[in-house]
Protein backbone atom coordinates (compact mmCIF):
# COMPACT_ATOMS: atom_id res chain seq x y z
CA UNK A 1 0.00 0.00 0.00
CA UNK A 2 1.15 3.59 -0.59
CA UNK A 3 2.05 5.90 2.30
CA UNK A 4 0.31 9.28 2.42
CA UNK A 5 1.59 12.21 4.52
CA UNK A 6 -0.10 15.61 4.14
CA UNK A 7 1.16 19.15 4.56
CA UNK A 8 0.90 22.46 2.70
CA UNK A 9 3.39 23.67 0.09
CA UNK A 10 3.76 25.31 -3.32
CA UNK A 11 3.82 23.02 -6.34
CA UNK A 12 6.87 23.82 -8.48
CA UNK A 13 5.04 22.82 -11.68
CA UNK A 14 1.73 24.66 -11.47
CA UNK A 15 2.76 27.17 -8.73
CA UNK A 16 -0.49 26.58 -6.88
CA UNK A 17 -0.77 26.69 -3.09
CA UNK A 18 -1.93 23.15 -2.44
CA UNK A 19 -1.53 20.15 -0.21
CA UNK A 20 1.03 17.67 -1.61
CA UNK A 21 0.88 13.94 -0.92
CA UNK A 22 3.89 11.79 -0.04
CA UNK A 23 3.52 8.82 -2.39
CA UNK A 24 5.54 5.59 -2.23
CA UNK A 25 6.80 4.18 -5.53
CA UNK A 26 8.90 1.01 -5.92
CA UNK A 27 12.46 1.59 -7.11
CA UNK A 28 15.03 -1.22 -7.34
CA UNK A 29 15.75 -2.53 -3.80
CA UNK A 30 14.49 0.67 -2.16
CA UNK A 31 11.35 2.72 -2.31
CA UNK A 32 11.34 6.26 -3.65
CA UNK A 33 8.96 8.83 -2.22
CA UNK A 34 7.62 11.56 -4.46
CA UNK A 35 5.77 14.60 -3.15
CA UNK A 36 2.73 14.94 -5.34
CA UNK A 37 0.56 17.99 -5.96
CA UNK A 38 -3.11 17.34 -5.18
CA UNK A 39 -4.24 19.84 -7.81
CA UNK A 40 -2.41 17.97 -10.59
CA UNK A 41 -1.67 14.38 -9.65
CA UNK A 42 1.61 13.97 -11.51
CA UNK A 43 3.28 17.31 -10.72
CA UNK A 44 6.38 16.45 -8.70
CA UNK A 45 7.36 18.85 -5.95
CA UNK A 46 10.50 17.12 -4.66
CA UNK A 47 11.73 13.61 -3.84
CA UNK A 48 13.02 11.59 -0.91
CA UNK A 49 13.58 7.98 0.18
CA UNK A 50 11.67 5.72 2.54
CA UNK A 51 11.50 1.97 3.26
CA UNK A 52 8.57 -0.47 3.40
CA UNK A 53 6.01 0.72 0.92
CA UNK A 54 4.40 -1.36 -1.88
CA UNK A 55 3.93 -0.44 -5.54
CA UNK A 56 0.71 -0.76 -7.46
CA UNK A 57 0.25 -3.03 -10.45
CA UNK A 58 0.57 -1.01 -13.66
CA UNK A 59 -2.47 -1.74 -15.80
CA UNK A 60 -2.99 -0.41 -19.31
CA UNK A 61 -6.54 0.45 -20.35
CA UNK A 62 -7.05 -0.12 -24.06
CA UNK A 63 -10.60 1.03 -24.74
CA UNK A 64 -12.48 0.51 -27.98
CA UNK A 65 -15.41 -1.06 -29.77
CA UNK A 66 -13.26 -3.93 -31.18
CA UNK A 67 -15.82 -4.43 -33.93
CA UNK A 68 -14.21 -6.90 -34.54
CA UNK A 69 -10.89 -7.25 -32.72
CA UNK A 70 -8.04 -7.74 -35.22
CA UNK A 71 -4.33 -8.48 -35.31
CA UNK A 72 -3.47 -4.77 -35.22
CA UNK A 73 -5.11 -4.45 -31.80
CA UNK A 74 -3.23 -7.47 -30.49
CA UNK A 75 0.14 -6.42 -31.93
CA UNK A 76 -0.06 -2.97 -30.31
CA UNK A 77 -1.19 -4.39 -26.97
CA UNK A 78 1.55 -7.03 -27.06
CA UNK A 79 4.20 -4.37 -27.73
CA UNK A 80 2.95 -2.21 -24.86
CA UNK A 81 3.13 -5.12 -22.43
CA UNK A 82 6.63 -6.16 -23.46
CA UNK A 83 8.34 -2.82 -24.15
CA UNK A 84 6.90 -0.44 -21.52
CA UNK A 85 6.53 -0.61 -17.76
CA UNK A 86 3.02 -2.08 -17.95
CA UNK A 87 2.43 -5.26 -15.97
CA UNK A 88 -0.78 -6.07 -17.82
CA UNK A 89 -3.29 -4.67 -20.30
CA UNK A 90 -7.08 -4.70 -20.22
CA UNK A 91 -9.10 -4.64 -23.43
CA UNK A 92 -12.02 -2.49 -22.29
CA UNK A 93 -14.91 -3.14 -24.67
CA UNK A 94 -17.10 -0.06 -25.02
CA UNK A 95 -20.88 -0.69 -25.00
CA UNK A 96 -23.29 0.52 -27.62
CA UNK A 97 -24.36 4.09 -26.92
CA UNK A 98 -28.18 4.10 -26.97
CA UNK A 99 -28.15 7.79 -27.89
CA UNK A 100 -26.44 7.05 -31.19
CA UNK A 101 -27.36 4.94 -34.20
CA UNK A 102 -26.06 1.41 -33.92
CA UNK A 103 -24.79 1.28 -37.52
CA UNK A 104 -22.83 -1.97 -37.89
CA UNK A 105 -21.83 -2.43 -34.26
CA UNK A 106 -22.02 -6.06 -33.21
CA UNK A 107 -23.72 -6.99 -29.94
CA UNK A 108 -21.81 -5.89 -26.83
CA UNK A 109 -21.49 -9.39 -25.38
CA UNK A 110 -20.44 -10.85 -28.74
CA UNK A 111 -17.60 -8.34 -29.10
CA UNK A 112 -16.49 -9.12 -25.56
CA UNK A 113 -16.46 -12.87 -26.25
CA UNK A 114 -14.47 -12.36 -29.45
CA UNK A 115 -11.79 -10.43 -27.56
CA UNK A 116 -11.76 -12.96 -24.73
CA UNK A 117 -11.31 -15.84 -27.16
CA UNK A 118 -8.63 -13.97 -29.15
CA UNK A 119 -6.35 -13.21 -26.20
CA UNK A 120 -6.59 -16.55 -24.38
CA UNK A 121 -3.21 -17.95 -23.38
CA UNK A 122 -1.31 -14.68 -22.92
CA UNK A 123 -1.32 -13.92 -19.17
CA UNK A 124 -0.76 -10.17 -19.50
CA UNK A 125 -4.02 -9.65 -21.43
CA UNK A 126 -7.47 -9.38 -19.91
CA UNK A 127 -10.86 -8.83 -21.58
CA UNK A 128 -13.05 -6.44 -19.59
CA UNK A 129 -16.77 -5.70 -19.76
CA UNK A 130 -16.40 -3.15 -16.96
CA UNK A 131 -18.20 -0.38 -18.84
CA UNK A 132 -21.25 -2.54 -19.55
CA UNK A 133 -22.56 -1.90 -16.04
CA UNK A 134 -21.80 1.83 -15.95
CA UNK A 135 -24.41 4.54 -16.61
CA UNK A 136 -24.79 5.31 -20.30
CA UNK A 137 -23.40 7.08 -22.17
CA UNK A 138 -19.99 6.29 -20.72
CA UNK A 139 -17.23 8.91 -20.56
CA UNK A 140 -13.55 8.12 -20.16
CA UNK A 141 -13.11 10.22 -17.03
CA UNK A 142 -15.99 8.44 -15.28
CA UNK A 143 -14.62 5.05 -16.27
CA UNK A 144 -11.13 5.86 -15.00
CA UNK A 145 -12.44 7.18 -11.69
CA UNK A 146 -14.62 4.13 -11.18
CA UNK A 147 -11.77 1.78 -12.07
CA UNK A 148 -9.50 3.57 -9.62
CA UNK A 149 -12.07 3.25 -6.84
CA UNK A 150 -12.82 -0.39 -7.66
CA UNK A 151 -9.20 -1.54 -7.95
CA UNK A 152 -7.07 0.45 -5.46
CA UNK A 153 -4.20 -2.02 -5.93
CA UNK A 154 -3.68 -0.87 -9.52
CA UNK A 155 -2.39 2.23 -11.29
CA UNK A 156 -4.26 2.67 -14.55
CA UNK A 157 -2.52 3.88 -17.72
CA UNK A 158 -4.85 5.10 -20.44
CA UNK A 159 -3.87 4.11 -23.97
CA UNK A 160 -4.90 6.27 -26.89
CA UNK A 161 -3.96 6.91 -30.51
CA UNK A 162 -2.32 10.07 -31.82
CA UNK A 163 -5.53 10.83 -33.73
CA UNK A 164 -7.55 10.96 -30.51
CA UNK A 165 -4.86 12.94 -28.71
CA UNK A 166 -5.17 15.69 -31.30
CA UNK A 167 -8.77 16.26 -30.22
CA UNK A 168 -8.40 15.53 -26.49
CA UNK A 169 -9.66 19.03 -25.59
CA UNK A 170 -13.10 17.99 -26.87
CA UNK A 171 -13.38 15.17 -24.34
CA UNK A 172 -15.52 15.52 -21.22
CA UNK A 173 -13.32 16.77 -18.34
CA UNK A 174 -10.21 16.32 -20.45
CA UNK A 175 -8.10 18.35 -18.01
CA UNK A 176 -8.86 15.86 -15.25
CA UNK A 177 -7.79 13.01 -17.55
CA UNK A 178 -4.46 14.49 -18.61
CA UNK A 179 -3.65 15.82 -15.13
CA UNK A 180 -4.45 12.73 -13.09
CA UNK A 181 -3.69 9.65 -15.19
CA UNK A 182 -0.60 8.39 -17.03
CA UNK A 183 -1.23 8.14 -20.77
CA UNK A 184 0.54 6.24 -23.53
CA UNK A 185 -0.03 7.71 -27.00
CA UNK A 186 0.63 5.33 -29.87
CA UNK A 187 1.41 6.56 -33.40
CA UNK A 188 -1.19 6.99 -36.14
CA UNK A 189 -0.34 7.85 -39.72
CA UNK A 190 -0.64 11.58 -40.43
CA UNK A 191 -0.84 12.70 -36.80
CA UNK A 192 2.01 14.37 -34.91
CA UNK A 193 2.09 14.27 -31.13
CA UNK A 194 2.93 17.32 -29.03
CA UNK A 195 2.84 16.94 -25.24
CA UNK A 196 3.11 20.00 -22.95
CA UNK A 197 6.13 19.83 -20.64
CA UNK A 198 3.98 20.02 -17.51
CA UNK A 199 2.66 16.51 -18.17
CA UNK A 200 5.70 14.20 -17.78
CA UNK A 201 3.39 11.24 -17.10
CA UNK A 202 2.05 11.44 -20.68
CA UNK A 203 4.33 9.68 -23.16
CA UNK A 204 4.42 9.02 -26.87
CA UNK A 205 5.42 5.39 -27.39
CA UNK A 206 7.36 4.14 -30.39
CA UNK A 207 5.06 1.21 -31.06
CA UNK A 208 5.01 -0.22 -34.60
CA UNK A 209 2.58 1.56 -36.91
CA UNK A 210 -0.09 -0.97 -37.87
CA UNK A 211 -2.76 0.56 -40.10
CA UNK A 212 -5.56 -2.00 -39.95
CA UNK A 213 -9.13 -1.04 -39.13
CA UNK A 214 -12.20 -2.98 -38.10
CA UNK A 215 -14.14 -1.03 -40.75
CA UNK A 216 -11.82 -2.37 -43.47
CA UNK A 217 -12.38 -5.93 -42.27
CA UNK A 218 -16.17 -5.57 -42.14
CA UNK A 219 -16.30 -4.03 -45.61
CA UNK A 220 -14.03 -6.73 -47.01
CA UNK A 221 -16.26 -9.51 -45.70
CA UNK A 222 -19.34 -7.76 -47.10
CA UNK A 223 -17.83 -7.85 -50.59
CA UNK A 224 -16.83 -11.50 -50.33
CA UNK A 225 -13.11 -11.00 -49.68
CA UNK A 226 -11.20 -13.60 -47.69
CA UNK A 227 -9.29 -11.54 -45.12
CA UNK A 228 -9.10 -14.21 -42.45
CA UNK A 229 -5.45 -13.47 -41.69
CA UNK A 230 -6.30 -9.98 -40.48
CA UNK A 231 -8.13 -11.65 -37.59
CA UNK A 232 -6.63 -13.30 -34.49
CA UNK A 233 -6.02 -17.00 -35.01
CA UNK A 234 -8.62 -18.09 -32.46
CA UNK A 235 -11.50 -16.41 -34.34
CA UNK A 236 -10.09 -16.66 -37.86
CA UNK A 237 -12.43 -19.39 -39.08
CA UNK A 238 -15.67 -18.09 -37.59
CA UNK A 239 -18.47 -17.37 -40.09
CA UNK A 240 -18.46 -13.58 -40.50
CA UNK A 241 -20.70 -11.64 -40.25
CA UNK A 242 -21.32 -13.18 -36.84
CA UNK A 243 -24.62 -13.68 -35.06
CA UNK A 244 -25.19 -13.27 -31.33
CA UNK A 245 -25.38 -17.02 -30.80
CA UNK A 246 -21.90 -17.67 -32.26
CA UNK A 247 -20.64 -18.82 -28.89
Amino acid sequence: MAIYIHWYSICRSCHLYSRPILLGVYHSDRYRIGIRCTSHKYHQVETGLKENTVSKRKTGIYSGSFNPVHIGHLALANWLCEFTELDELWFLITPHNPLKEKEELMDDRLRYELVKKSIAGYPKFHASDFEFSLPQPTYTINTLRTLEASYPDREFYFIMGADNWKYITRWVEYEAIISNYPIFIYPRKGFDVEIPAQYPHIKKVDAPLVEISSTFIREAFKTGKDVRFFLPEAIRNLPFPLQNNTF
